[in-house]
């Protein structure tokens, strides 16, 4: 069949390109496969182009198989697709490896061609320099693409290391016919292969070890040691050694597997690290006296061949696929198990036309999820999972038969190859459609772990578990499943509903709600309430049943969980009226103070405590949570019955609550006017008082009131400490005036008035109370003579009238010096007998004596100090100082005689127009207005002339019509020559002045510029 180009395909350098399938007859849903098949026409026997050997997937041709890949595969790059490299060899290919992108072929018996994959433009080739007839048997190639050991048919081994052009032989090994390596993953390198097991034709399993290193003429041979560990034997005696595979476990224990035509053998040990003392040593010598354990299959095709799949080159192993006469032995590897490296076996028949009576298998390869089996003339791949063959590629015939295929584990591709030509598979998502084959078998944990990416075979994969288990009347697991599946709501729930599983519902629908989006409100408003009736309904029908208690706790603890579930927080707010409704329709109060208190309605839960009359457990809701708008509201309630406990919660609140707020609730409380009710009501207003420090005048007002109706010793310390300043105190003065008044508390009430600066009426007040009262409250206003006389005026009628105590008087004449005898005499009667105002009469004339004395004395110093006054205005009329011809002006340094001048007693000598100059400044505004006025009056004087009647008149004719000339001169020297401009106030007030005017700095900044 004649297959269409690819539109990707780049043919390149590999000439026309033809592909062929077989297509494969499978299971509708199983893992079906394609595979690509090219040929190339050769035009010469040389090789065509380097570049060969380079990754061209694209230029690759996929086929289907016919009908059996839906629209989706269809469309996809086949998993498994096979190129042809454009090579044609002059000598025919005797055999093939590959590993880590090295890629090493012998042509011929003489000639080993070697290439890096990752340039393959540089070929290289070594000859082997044989000259006899022997062939090569088999090569081996380690994990590193280092170390390539190539077994002749004469029983020689030749070593080439990837660095060198070296063609070693190994003396040591000479005489063993090499039929299987096993290479060490842990220790190798580039430079070393450590200890490595050999096994031969002749059942034999040698140690060894090769160093890279090259010593010259009389260096070390690479093989630095060649020693037997062990024998196989079959039931005929020891068996070739086909297959040898050595790992290392995480525990640091050893695993070897080896296998003969008919048996798989298992050794397994500590494995020591390092030098040639140790190796496999050790652990094949725990088998000195006794056989591993060993798997064996009666049929034989004369060989057998072992294959591991490795995930990535340097992880550990995790299947294995054994090649023998029964089929394939297949199954897992688990390092962990402690007697076998083998788990989870079975055996894969060979398909039909396949086997040891038919077309023997040549070859194994193990993938992820398929084993390919080489054969003459094609390749067959079956499905690990199932055992269905799912490809079967047949090859040309002119390429001739194959000979064998080998796996690069760095790179996962398949090599395949005939004496003239070399194939390359390319392994393309080779698990995308593993989902179905689990799927088919029923386990969804695997299904759902291959499809995990691909949300619309998820959901297939959900749906079938869903039904699965409902048919297996699991139906919680069941729910689980359904609810991550896009399938009808309302059919499952109905399915539930149909079955009577009200708890699977349940989670079905709780796992939904955990699903939706914000913006899906309807529906969770529909889930939420649903659940709750689900859940409430259920519990109601084993409420009260004691065989059942134990599922009532757990339905309640379930219900709980849903309810105060974080994921639900959101939605179960959206929906607190509809679910409150349902809980008061079933009447479980118990369940509604529960799921306020998760919705933070402590409103509704402080109600339902206060209408059960549990005051006490209102009030530690309240306390617990310490929200002040609920203690405004349910405190007029509370305080009616646990007053004490409240007001300790207030306390503890304290600055967090507004006492204005709570005022309406303690007003109500105290109104019946019992002791107890009016002191919890002060406790707490004296602690907003005293503590908290409050100033609000209503706070204070409040108390007030409490004072004078409960404590009214209280009540007059209050205003004490409140203070006497009717600006500092917080309370209402005409409110507490009022109050005290009708209360009958006069004290309270003259602290007021004193406060008010009401001192009349206090007095008149306190008298009725106490004349000592009465008393402090007339000294009050101390700069009000008069007043205080009035007042003391008022005590002392009240003593003689009232009292008629002339002592009483007396004593208050004595306690006021403002006070006299006869100020007093007229509050008495005419017939007192004079005896009891002897000693004040006679203290006031003493005192009138006193004063009159004083009054002389004042007058006699008077006049003397006018006298002395006299004497010196006297001597400083006749004070002079004497002005000498050279003496200069203070202030402009010219001779001062020049001009009219000034001098003072201190020396200093000043012209007069300077010492205007210097003085104008310092003078204030008005005296400077007083001095401009002066000089203009002066100005227009006339000037006096000597001896002359007419300036005589004139003078006299000035002096009525204003100041005289020399009264200006007199006033102005007066202003202006005070005292010295330099030593006296003016010179001290001066210190604070800018050294420069600041009208002028900014013009006196520049002019330095």
């Amino acid at each position: 069949m004649e297959a269409v180009p690819h539109p990707g395909a780049v043919l390149g350098v590999f000439g026309h390109s033809f592909a062929s399938v077989e297509p494969v007859r499978g299971r509708l849903g199983s893992t079906c496969l394609a595979l690509a098949k090219s040929t190339s026409s050769v035009t010469s026997g040389k090789l065509v182009g380097p570049s060969m050997w380079e990754r061209r997937g694209q230029s690759c041709l996929p086929l289907s198989c016919d009908g059996y890949v839906n629209a989706q595969l269809e469309k996809e790059v086949p998993i498994f697709t096979k190129q042809r490299i454009d090579f044609t060899p002059s000598e025919r290919i005797t055999s093939l490896v590959v590993s880590c992108n090295q890629l090493c072929m012998s042509l011929g018996k003489d000639t080993l061609l070697r290439i890096d994959l990752g340039k393959a433009n540089e070929p290289n080739h070594v000859e082997l320099g044989r000259k006899d007839d022997a062939k090569v048997h088999k090569m081996f190639l380690d994990h590193t693409g280092s170390h390539l050991l190539i077994a002749l048919s004469s029983t020689e081994v030749l070593y080439v290391n990837r660095n060198g052009q070296k063609v070693r032989p190994l003396a040591r090994w000479k005489g063993q016919l090499v039929e299987s390596v096993g290479w060490n993953k842990a220790l190798g390198s580039e430079s070393s292969t450590g200890p490595i097991l050999v096994g031969t034709a002749q059942g034999q399993i040698f140690e060894a070890e090769l160093s890279a290193s090259e010593g010259g003429l009389f260096g070390p041979a690479p093989d630095l040691y060649f020693r037997p560990l062990y024998v196989l034997n079959e039931e005929g005696g020891p068996a070739p050694v086909c297959s040898l595979e050595a790992e290392r476990g995480p525990d640091g224990r050893g695993f070897v597997i080896a296998t003969t035509r008919q048996r798989l053998f298992q050794f397994i040990g500590r494995a020591a690290e390092g030098t040639e003392a140790q190796g496999f040593s050790g652990l094949f010598a725990a088998y000195a006296d006794h056989p591993p354990p060993f798997r064996e299959f009666p049929s034989s095709l004369g060989y057998s061949e072992l294959a591991f799949y490795t995930p990535k080159l340097r992880s550990a192993p995790r299947a294995f696929a054994w090649m023998m006469g029964d089929g394939v032995l297949y199954g897992a590897l688990d390092c962990g198990r402690p007697d076998s490296l083998l788990s989870e076996e079975r055996v894969w028949e060979y398909p039909e036309g396949v086997g040891p009576g038919a077309s023997p298998p040549l070859a194994i390869v193990l993938t992820q999820f398929h084993f390919l089996l080489l054969l003459v003339d094609r390749v067959e791949a079956v499905c690990t999972l199932t055992g269905q063959v799912v490809l079967r590629d047949h090859f040309l015939e002119k390429f001739g038969p194959l000979k064998h295929m080998v796996k690069d584990s760095s790179t996962g591709h398949l090599w395949a190859y005939t004496e003239r030509a070399v194939f390359r598979y390319h392994v393309q998502r080779e698990a995308r459609d593993v989902w179905r084959t689990y799927l088919d078998m029923n386990r969804f944990d695997l299904a759902k772990e291959y499809c995990r990416e691909r949300p619309d075979c998820l959901d297939t994969v959900l749906a079938r578990e869903a039904d699965f288990c409902f048919r297996q009347r699991r139906y919680l697991e069941s729910a689980r499943c359904y609810a991550l599946t896009q399938s009808y709501f309302e059919e499952i729930a109905l399915k539930f509903l149909e079955a009577r599983q009200e708890e699977a519902l349940a989670e079905f629908l709780q796992r939904k709600l955990a699903s939706l989006k914000p913006a899906e409100r309807t529906q969770a408003t529909l889930l939420t309430t649903w659940l709750t009736e689900l859940y409430l309904s259920r519990l109601g029908a084993l409420q009260g049943d004691p065989e059942a208690l134990n599922l009532y706790r757990e339905t309640r603890e379930r219900f709980r969980s849903f309810l105060s579930s974080p994921r639900h927080k959101e939605w179960l707010f959206a929906s607190r009226a509809s679910i409150h409704e349902l809980l008061a329709s079933h009447g479980d109060t118990e369940h509604m103070v529960y799921f306020a208190v998760i919705m933070q309605d402590y409103e509704r839960v402080v109600a339902y405590h206060c209408q059960h009359e549990a005051y006490e457990e209102a009030l530690a809701v309240l306390a617990r949570h310490r929200d002040p708008q609920l203690f405004y509201k349910f405190s007029p309630i509370l305080i009616r019955h646990i007053p004490r406990q409240l007001v300790d919660a207030w306390i503890e609140l304290g600055s967090r609550l507004d006492a204005r707020q709570l005022i309406p609730a303690l007003v109500n409380y105290s109104q019946g006017g019992e002791a107890q009710q009016v002191s919890q009501a002060i406790r707490y207003m004296e602690f907003c008082v005293n503590v908290l420090g409050e100033t609000e005048q209503a706070i204070h007002n409040y108390l007030l009131s409490l004072y004078a109706r409960g404590q009214p010793a209280s009540l007059l310390a209050y205003l004490e400490q409140a203070g006497a300043s009717p600006h500092r105190v917080h309370y209402d003065l005409k409110y507490a005036l009022r109050l005290c008044a009708e209360h009958g508390h006069h004290r309270a009430c003259v602290h007021v008035y004193k406060v008010l600066e009401l001192y009349e009426e206090a007095v008149d007040l306190a008298l009725q109370v106490d004349v000592d009262l009465a008393k402090q409250c007339a000294d009050l206003p101390e700069e009000d003579e008069e007043l205080r006389k009035k007042l003391w005026l008022k005590i002392a009628r009240h003593v003689v009238q009232e009292e008629e105590d002339v002592q009483t008087a007396m004593a208050c004449l004595a306690s006021c010096p403002l006070l006299k005898i006869e100020d007093v005499l007229p509050f008495f009667p005419d017939f007192v007998t004079i005896d009891h105002f002897k000693e004040a009469i006679c203290s006031s004339l003493r005192a009138y004596n006193h004063h009159i004395q004083e009054l002389q004395r004042e007058m006699e110093e008077a006049t003397a100090s006018a006298q002395r006054i006299r004497r010196d205005l006297q001597e400083l009329r006749g004070r002079y100082g004497a002005v000498e011809p050279q003496d200069k002006c203070a202030t402009c340094d010219f001779p001062l005689l020049n001009r009219p001048f000034y001098l003072f007693l201190c020396g200093h000598m000043f012209h007069a127009d300077c010492l205007l100059q210097a003085v104008r400044p310092g003078l204030p505004a008005y005296k400077q207005a007083r001095l401009e006025e002066l000089q203009r009056k002066l100005g227009a004087a006339p000037a006096p002339t000597k001896g002359s009647a007419r300036a005589k008149e004139a003078e006299a004719g000035a002096a009525t019509a204003g100041p005289s000339r020399e009264q200006l001169k007199a006033d102005l020297d007066e202003l202006v020559a005070a005292e010295c401009v330099y030593c006296g106030e003016l010179m001290i007030r001066s210190i604070d002045r800018p050294f420069i005017d600041p009208q002028r700095y900014e013009e006196e900044h520049l002019s330095w510029l």
